[in-house]
């Protein structure tokens, strides 16, 4: 048992440092705990966890939409030594159903609002964490009420299982990743050490905590003793009034959000300090008006395996240097390789990371297998560094587009069609062609003509890389976490 992280879940550490700090804050009721408060709800969960049996190594699947009651939950589970499996509610019955089965989850906790769903995925312990009207109690009971009296917070090891969450899933079925304790407590500590922290910050959670950008803010204001703010969804008019109101000092966004507050003339308030931007690239334009807005804004890079944060830039960095993500925090290496090489400063590669923020590989272990090397994990990521060693994301190995035996960078074009003015936003994919094998895509949001487009990249681009196929779009389609869903884009364009 290494000394540097505490001994329990981290929830009871801090509730005997600090038990008469507001710990939590319900943006929709205004209903707050202190440290105390939330620590004795976490006691009375984790007792009636303890009689369904669930204990060290138990994998409890949460099917919950952002709420307070989700993040007691997670804690009552760490404070079981169990392994939370958070489970995203917006995807369909067979999809959760393999994810159930491929995390082996032994316990589901649901809600009245996903009980329906929650009978349909086979879990033989099933509970709900309130009442489960109009559901069969022989396929969903209530989660039972217990005396929480002689709870005992079990002790475990840094490099023990805490966490199985399951990744974006973009390009392919997504990946059920395992991160520890070390994991989600050092990446904790290495963002407090880029971002700051003051013992009266106020962060908010309007992210789904079934990922890890809506996940990581309740175990680090736990870890600093600060508040978290639950919104259960985002609206920009609802989170501009709840940022305002609260007296908001940091927000995880994801750009689209981003660009709804802006859409909507939000301006920030003096007491927002950050706001960590996220969960898919930022393009250019985007950080323009946010930073024209004097808002805050730290671009970051980040992923399910390095349990979030893996580069974060400041807002001196986005404006005096457009597209980075800035360094890589404190403890975590990145290198970048090319042909399995390290590249020089400037030139292309794949990202590949190592630090104690790096999952110990993932529930598939051929998967594992692939994906790390003594080098560490690939993350399947381009992108190069400057001589500062700040960091430039421009895309995917796997994006990558071969048309006519000339390969064609899908960030290269991306960017060349968002310098068109009539154009919001753009993804752009490869697909299949008899003639050329692969032919460039894009898929466009704007006021503008796909002819338009197209004699526009021709005058930015060389021929190849001017895409053969352009449709016009009112969104673009994506994830929950709100990243581009490129196998949606591709169905949009055949």
């Amino acid at each position: 048992m290494s000394d540097r992280w505490p001994r329990y879940d981290v929830l009871t550490h801090r509730a005997r440092t600090t038990p008469e700090r507001t710990a939590m804050i319900d943006a929709a009721s205004g209903e707050r705990w202190s440290y105390r408060d939330l620590d004795d709800a976490v006691d009375t969960l984790a007792a009636s966890l303890d009689d369904l049996g669930v204990s060290l190594g138990t994998r409890v699947g949460v099917l919950l939409s952002t709420r307070p009651a989700s993040v007691r939950l997670l804690h009552a589970i760490w404070r079981l030594g169990g392994v939370a499996v958070p489970l995203n509610v917006q995807q369909s019955d067979v999809q959760l159903t393999r994810q159930a089965q491929r995390a082996d989850v032994d316990a589901l906790v649901c809600s009245s609002q996903t009980a329906a769903t929650a009978t349909e995925l086979g879990v033989e312990l099933t509970v709900s964490i309130d009442d489960p009207s109009g559901v069969d109690a022989a396929d969903v009971g209530q989660l039972p009420d217990a005396a929480a009296e002689n709870l005992v917070p079990i002790s475990r090891d840094v490099d023990s299982l805490a966490l199985l969450l399951f990744t974006s899933g973009t390009t392919g079925d997504p990946r059920g990743v395992r991160l520890t304790r070390e994991n989600v407590l050092a990446s904790a500590e290495a963002s407090a050490y880029r971002l700051g922290v003051a013992p009266g910050d106020r962060w908010l959670c309007c992210l789904p905590i079934y990922h890890m950008g809506g996940l990581a803010p309740a175990v680090r204001t736990a870890l600093y003793g600060t508040t978290l703010v639950v919104q259960r969804e985002f609206d920009a008019k609802e989170t501009a009034a709840v940022i305002a109101e609260h007296g908001i000092t940091g927000v995880s966004l994801v750009p689209t959000m981003m660009k709804r507050l802006l859409d909507a003339d939000w301006a920030p308030p003096d007491h927002l300090d950050a706001v960590l931007l996220g969960g898919a690239p930022a393009s250019e334009s985007l950080l323009d008006r946010a930073l024209d807005s004097d808002v805050p804004v730290y671009p970051t890079y980040g992923t399910t395996e390095t349990a979030s944060q893996i580069a974060t830039a400041t807002p001196r960095q986005a404006a005096d240097h457009p597209g980075t993500v800035g360094q890589p925090l404190v403890t975590t290496t990145v290198r970048i390789l090319e042909d399995g090489e390290p590249a020089d400063v400037g030139e292309t590669g794949e990202l590949v990371v190592s630090g104690p923020t790096v999952t110990p590989g993932y529930l598939d272990d051929d998967c594992t297998v692939e994906a790390f090397d003594d080098y560490g994990f690939h993350t399947g990521d381009v992108g190069y560094r400057d001589e500062d060693g700040r960091l430039w994301v421009v895309g995917r190995l796997d994006d990558r587009i071969v048309s006519g035996g000339e390969n064609v960078d899908p960030e290269t074009v991306a960017a060349a069609i968002r310098d068109h003015p009539d154009v919001g936003e753009v993804a752009v994919v490869g697909l299949p062609d008899e003639e050329w094998g692969e032919r460039v895509a894009a898929l466009v949001v704007g006021t503008v003509e796909a002819g338009a487009v197209r004699e526009h990249c021709r005058e930015r681009l060389a021929d190849f890389e001017v895409p053969k196929t352009v449709a016009v779009t009112d969104a673009l389609p994506r994830t929950p976490s709100g990243t581009v869903d490129r196998e949606a884009v591709r169905e949009c364009l055949q």
